[in-house]
Parts: structure tokens; sequence; C-alpha cells
């Protein structure tokens, strides 16, 4: 009788528990934000943090509060852009599509200094003797860094230097933070010329390091009729806005340095 009895009231307590945390969890609910959940959805969970945030869902919570764009993300493009709006209620906007350019042609026409055979890491071989092994303190390294640090497999070594698959790169620039020598640059996709190059050294100097590196003899700075391209400390740079991708520059260019594309220029945003 006596079990029986403490079973009861046991069973009692455990039952008016029960309801006292059911009624105060239905008081003291904090309600869901589908908005955030709903913007966490429509993100593609890379997080790869090309938006300027530590992740996806920290870029759905700068996005909910207010302190992002939605057209923020590299990754998504014009299509996630669209539906972020959609889902806060404020228009997309227009989204310019990035891609990473690698602002070095050496390579195997770079000059070395030593033939290294430490660790396959840029940043190992920079701890060696003068910061690199090539005699360019401003070119790729070429040990692969950047390739590993891709997640889209948008980067890779060809002849000694990293190069970028345009059709596979999202944008997000992981790679640029890999890189040691802060060489990888963001260009818009529709960039059908590039200077490939990052050396400011006067030609007569360059010519010791590197075979193809830009000597700033400002022939393509003449041949641009739209004033696209200028040089500046020794070295050619292309404003984008102005450039309308003809190539003639590509085509006066003496270390046939600048890169000539050939791609789709049509449209220059991705609105759809």
């Amino acid at each position: 009788m006596n079990i029986f009895f403490a079973i009861v009231v046991l069973g009692g307590i455990g039952l008016a528990s029960g309801l006292v945390l059911a009624l105060a969890a239905r008081l003291f609910a904090v309600p869901e934000d589908t908005v955030l959940s709903d913007l966490q959805e429509i993100l593609p969970g890379a997080n790869c943090g090309g938006c300027g945030f530590s992740g996806c869902p920290a870029f759905a919570a700068a996005l909910r509060r207010g302190d992002a764009g939605v057209n923020g993300c590299p990754v998504g493009g014009a299509e996630v852009s669209a539906h972020l709006g959609a889902a806060l209620g404020v228009p997309a906007g227009r989204n310019t599509r990035l891609t990473a350019l690698v602002r070095c042609s050496g390579g195997l026409r770079a000059r070395n200094k030593y033939a290294y055979e430490g660790l396959t890491d840029c940043h190992a071989a920079m701890r060696i003797g003068g910061g690199s092994p090539k005699e360019c303190p401003h070119g790729c390294i070429g040990l692969g860094t950047c390739v590993a640090s891709c997640l889209w497999g948008a980067i890779s070594l060809i002849d000694g230097v990293a190069v970028v698959d345009h059709e596979r790169c999202t944008g997000c620039l992981l790679c640029a933070g890999a890189c040691p020598k802060r060489i990888i640059v963001p260009v818009p996709y529709y960039a059908d010329v590039n200077v490939a190059c990052s050396s400011p050294e006067r030609g007569s100097i360059l010519r010791r390091l590197c075979d193809i590196g830009c000597l700033g003899c400002r022939m393509c700075e003449k041949v641009c009729q739209q004033g696209a391209i200028k040089v500046r400390d020794n070295l050619a740079s292309i404003d984008f806005d102005l450039c309308n991708g003809c190539g003639d520059c590509a085509e006066k260019c003496p270390r046939k340095l600048i890169v000539d594309a050939k791609l789709d220029r049509a449209p220059r945003t991705l609105d759809e």
C-alpha cells in the first residue's frame, strides 16, 4: 500500500511538473524568425566567406538586420540575389559577377633564384631565402596553395603559374586570401582583356627577372582608343568600365603579356 501511494504521489508530481513546463514554454516561447530561416535556405551553404562574413548563417543574419545587401553572395549570383530580395521584400538590384585573376604570367618564364625542395606550399617557400624561390619578388611562386584553397576546382597550375578557369570560378576569392603574394584579385566576369602581371619594376630590371612581365612601355596605352588602359609605376592596368574588350592592347603588347580571353561580353551584368 505504501509503495502504491508513493507511485501515485510521484506520478502526480511528474504530471504537475510537465504541465508547468509546458505552460512556461508556451508563455515564454521566442517566436521563430521564419524570414531568417528562409534566408539560410536560399543561400548556397558554401560558407566560403566571399560575402565578407564568416559563413552563410552569418550573412543571413546580417541580411535580416539590414547590415548587408542582397547581392552580396558571389557564389549564388543573380538568381540567389533575386530570391533573397523577394524574401526580404526589397529590390535585388543588379548583380555583377566577379571572377579571380592571377596577376602573373611568369611560371616557367620567370627566373629562379634557387631550386626549392621543401614543402609544397607557397607560405613555406616564402620563409626560405629572400621570400620566394623566384627572382621576381612580385610573381606567383607556383606551389599551388591557392589551388588547394579553391572549393570549386576553378584554379590550377599551368606551366608553373596559377591560372583561373573563369567558368568555374564563383568569385568567392578564397584563393586571394590563401596567396601569400597577394597577386590574386577580383575582376568582372565579362572582362575579356587582363594584364597578368604585378611587378612595378622598371623594364631594365624586369628583363633580368622574367621573360614576360610588363615593361611599362606604354604601347598598350597608346593604342587604346577607349582610354581604358594606363601605365602607372611601370605597370599597365585596365579600367573595366571603359574597356570594350577589343583586344588591340593585347595585339600590340610586345611581351604578349596582356591576356585576351575572347569571352562572351553579353550581358555585362547578370540580371536574370
